[in-house]
């Protein structure tokens, strides 16, 4: 028994000294891969600020490159202290795998989120008709989107159903077509009825010349005649215009006795 203390005892010089290299060397593995890794991030963040997209995904993106080089760098540091990294990988896969099966849902609109803001298929302001919703998006979440309906609701759409869904944008390109279908009686004078259609498009003055306006028959029957009223506007004014297609179709209409 004492020969072993003793033994022990004057080993502990050379076991403190070949532990203390190791643990310098792992502390230097982790101070250099620590500044590599960040160092590294950077770079990405550099590269993918670059391309325009969104600060939010690129500051996300930056953090998680630099998270796994991280990981990396610490089960290296470790390895080099002569402890098998072995089961490490394997408590940090099964906790990696757990968390991703519980929190499914939670990551779908996150990842969701992330492309919604990389691909851009809308932006704040923005009319739109999403996740079965119409209204002007509010705001653009990692989680889920707030749109605005035109009756003032505050309607939180998860990004997971948006990204699986077809999205309409109606503000995506400078101008839009409006489109008024209106029917008469299938014995009028389609001469006349056009003269008047085209008298209504015209006195519209926001309404846009290029591309023409213009008036087609989409049908005709022994009892009706349905005309096809189209006139490009401005984005902004698709609404206005709209409205005032519609009753100053409704009034030359009725003052010629079309309709009564």
């Amino acid at each position: 028994m004492f020969d072993q203390v003793s033994t022990m005892i004057a080993n502990l010089p050379g076991l403190i000294i070949s532990f203390g290299g190791k643990l310098l060397v792992a502390i230097i593995i982790y101070i250099v891969g620590k500044w590599v890794a960040r160092a590294l991030s950077n770079v990405i963040k550099k590269l993918l600020s670059k391309g325009k997209m969104d600060a939010n995904v690129v500051q996300f993106l930056t953090n998680l490159v630099y998270g796994v080089l991280l990981i990396f760098v610490i089960l290296a540091a470790i390895a080099r202290l002569g402890v098998q990294t072995t089961s490490f990988i394997a408590i940090l896969g099964a906790a990696t795998l757990a968390i991703g099966m519980a929190l499914q849902g939670t990551l779908g609109n996150f990842s969701s989120g992330v492309m919604l803001m990389i691909f851009k298929p809308f932006k704040v302001g923005d009319s739109v008709i999403a996740g079965g919703i119409t209204g002007v998006v509010h705001d653009i979440g990692i989680f889920q989107t707030i749109i605005i309906p035109s009756d003032g609701r505050k309607v939180m759409v998860p990004n997971g159903k948006l990204s699986n869904d077809t999205i309409t944008n109606f503000s995506s390109l400078p101008t839009r077509k409006v489109e008024i279908s209106v029917n008469v009686p299938g014995n009028s004078d389609i001469a006349a009825v056009r003269d008047l259609l085209w008298a209504v498009l015209e006195s519209e003055s926001d309404g846009l010349k290029d591309p023409a306006p213009s008036i087609v028959i989409t049908d005709a029957n022994a009892g009706a005649i349905i005309f096809g009223l189209n006139l490009h506007v401005k984005n902004a004014d698709y609404g206005k215009v709209h409205a005032s297609l519609m009753e100053k179709v409704k009034l030359a209409l009725n003052s010629k006795g079309i309709w009564v």
